[in-house]
């Protein structure tokens, strides 16, 4: 892990850890109303059962988290990973309705608190794409 990734992994890390943990006792009605907003995005979510989707949720927060966390996990891995993950929530935010302005990118008052995760996929992206390795600088 680069130095240089340290502050990026530990402030997504932390977050998306306590996200996940966060959701691992949700109750139907929060889950049903998670599952129906990433159904905008994957459709096939909707073949899930809501406290099914909610569980899985947590799950895959939680071990994202862990593994932004974790030293040993290769940063161009975890960078794949909050990608996809990122990619997910902001498809999700263009295309649920309400969530942006009539242009259909800048944020509503209600699509704000989505919005804000393009971060998480800059950061992402900065970890996958960040290719310099040490042979590379020799």
């Amino acid at each position: 892990m680069k130095l240089s990734h340290i502050p990026l992994r530990l402030a997504t890390g932390a977050f998306i850890l306590n996200s996940g943990m966060g959701k691992m006792k949700l109750d139907t009605d929060s889950a049903a109303g998670m599952k129906q907003m990433a159904a905008n995005a994957l459709p096939q979510v909707e073949q899930l059962e809501s406290e099914q989707f909610g569980k899985y949720l947590a799950y895959a927060e939680t071990a994202l988290g862990a593994a932004l966390l974790a030293p040993f996990v290769p940063s161009r891995l975890a960078g794949l990973g909050l990608t996809a993950f990122s990619a997910g929530l902001v498809a999700m935010y263009l295309r649920t309705p309400g969530m942006t302005q009539e242009d259909g990118v800048r944020p509503s008052q209600e699509g704000t608190a989505i919005a804000k995760d393009v971060w998480m996929l800059g950061i992402g992206l900065s970890m996958v794409l960040d290719t310099r390795t040490k042979a590379s600088k020799d």
